[in-house]
C-alpha cells in the first residue's frame, strides 16, 4: 500500500509557509556550467538594514536549520539563507566539491543580487563555507559566527579521535552524516546531543531518510571526502574579520580543543563562547541561548551610526 502521509514533507511544507511568513521568497539563481542555487532572501530588500548570510551544516535543507533564528533576526538584518550545493534545491553539473567551491557559489547569488557587504553565519559544514567566503571574499565580510565548525582539524585527527568521537574512519562519518537507517540517525543524535532527546519511531526516521537523506547521496558523501582529504592547519588562511567562535562544551563532533585551536589561530580578532552542558546541535539543543550571543555579536555592539553604514551598494535613504 503507498504511503499517503510523509512526517519529513509535511514539517518541510511548514518551514517553508514560516520562511514565506516571515518575509522572505524562494529563489533560484543559475550560476552557469550547470549550476543552480537555491537561496531565501528578502521579499523587498531594505538598503537601511545590514545583510546577514545565514549558512547551514549536513543534514536537512536550510529551513530545518534556521527557522527558529529567522524570526529573531528579521526585523534587524536583511536575511539571505542559501541551500548549498547537494541540498534542498541546489545542484551543480561540476566536479568540484570543496568548501571553498560552495563559498563561490554563495558568493554568486549574493552578487546576484547586488549584495556587496554582508555578516555571515555559518553552523558546522556552512561554517567551513563561511570561513571561506570571508578568506576568498574579504572586501565583502564584516563579521563572522562560526559554531561548532572544526575548520582547523587536519586529516590526522579523523583517525586519532580528534573529531567524530568513537569514529576512527572517513566511511564511518559518511554513514552517520548521511544515515540511511533509523539506527545511524540515533547514534548521530546521540554524538550531538549532550541531553539526549527523546528517541522517536523508526518510522518516522525512515520518513526522514527517505524525503531529506537520500537524493545527491554520493554528492554528498563527496563534500565530505573533499573536506577531510589531505586537510592541514598551515594551508589554512587566517580570517582578519572580527568572529565569534561559539561552541558546544560537550560537542562530540568536533570536540572543544578545535574551537580553542581555530581561536589561536585566527588571533587578536576571534572572541570565544563556550555553552556548558550543550553538545554539537548547538541550535536545537539551546537555541535561546545560542541566540543571545549571536545577538550580543551582530546587533548589541553595534551603533547606530556604524550600523547605517553596513549596507550593501543599493543606496540608502
Amino acid at each position: 500500500m503507498a504511503k499517503c502521509f510523509s512526517f519529513a514533507a509535511t514539517q518541510d511544507s511548514c518551514y517553508r509557509y514560516s520562511f514565506t511568513r516571515s518575509g522572505l521568497k524562494s529563489s533560484t539563481t543559475d550560476l552557469g556550467e550547470g549550476t543552480i542555487m537555491h537561496c531565501w532572501i528578502p521579499k523587498k530588500h531594505d538598503p537601511s538594514k545590514p545583510t546577514l548570510l545565514l549558512i547551514h551544516g549536513f543534514g536537512a535543507n536550510a529551513m530545518w536549520q534556521f527557522h527558529g533564528l529567522i524570526p529573531k533576526f528579521i526585523s534587524k538584518f536583511n536575511i539571505y539563507v542559501p541551500d548549498l550545493l547537494f541540498f534542498g534545491e541546489s545542484y551543480t553539473a561540476r566536479a568540484e566539491r570543496s568548501e571553498a567551491f560552495q563559498a563561490q557559489c554563495v558568493i554568486g547569488v549574493m552578487e546576484a543580487h547586488k549584495v556587496t557587504k554582508m555578516d555571515v553565519l555559518g553552523l558546522s559544514y556552512g561554517g567551513f563555507v563561511a570561513y571561506s567566503i570571508a578568506a576568498q571574499f574579504k572586501a565583502l565580510v564584516a563579521r563572522v559566527a562560526i559554531g561548532c565548525a572544526g575548520v582547523c582539524f587536519e586529516e590526522k585527527d579523523l583517525e586519532e579521535g580528534g573529531v567524530f568521537k568513537e569514529v576512527t574512519s572517513m566511511e564511518e562519518a559518511v554513514e552517520l552524516l548521511i544515515p540511511q537507517t533509523p539506527e545511524k540517525i540515533r547514534e548521530m543524535m546521540r554524538l550531538s546531543f549532550y541531553k539526549q532527546p527523546r528517541s522517536m519511531p523508526s518510522c518516522f526516521l525512515q520518513d526522514f531518510i527517505e524525503v531529506m537523506c537520500t537524493q545527491f547521496r554520493q554528492e554528498k558523501k563527496e563534500l565530505i571526502q573533499a573536506l577531510h582529504k589531505d586537510r592541514k592547519m598551515s594551508d589554512l588562511p587566517r580570517i582578519t574579520q572580527p568572529t565569534l567562535i561559539i561552541w558546544g562544551e560537550h560537542d562530540q563532533v568536533f570536540p572543544l580543543e578545535l574551537a580553542h585551536r581555530l581561536e589561536r589561530h585566527i588571533g587578536d580578532n576571534a572572541e570565544l563562547v563556550i555553552i556548558k552542558n550543550v553538545g554539537h546541535a548547538l541550535n536545537a539543543e539551546r537555541p535561546k541561548e545560542l541566540y543571545k550571543h549571536l545577538k550580543s555579536f551582530f546587533i548589541d555592539n553595534l551603533p547606530s551610526s556604524k550600523h547605517a553604514s553596513h549596507t550593501n551598494s543599493l543606496k540608502a535613504d
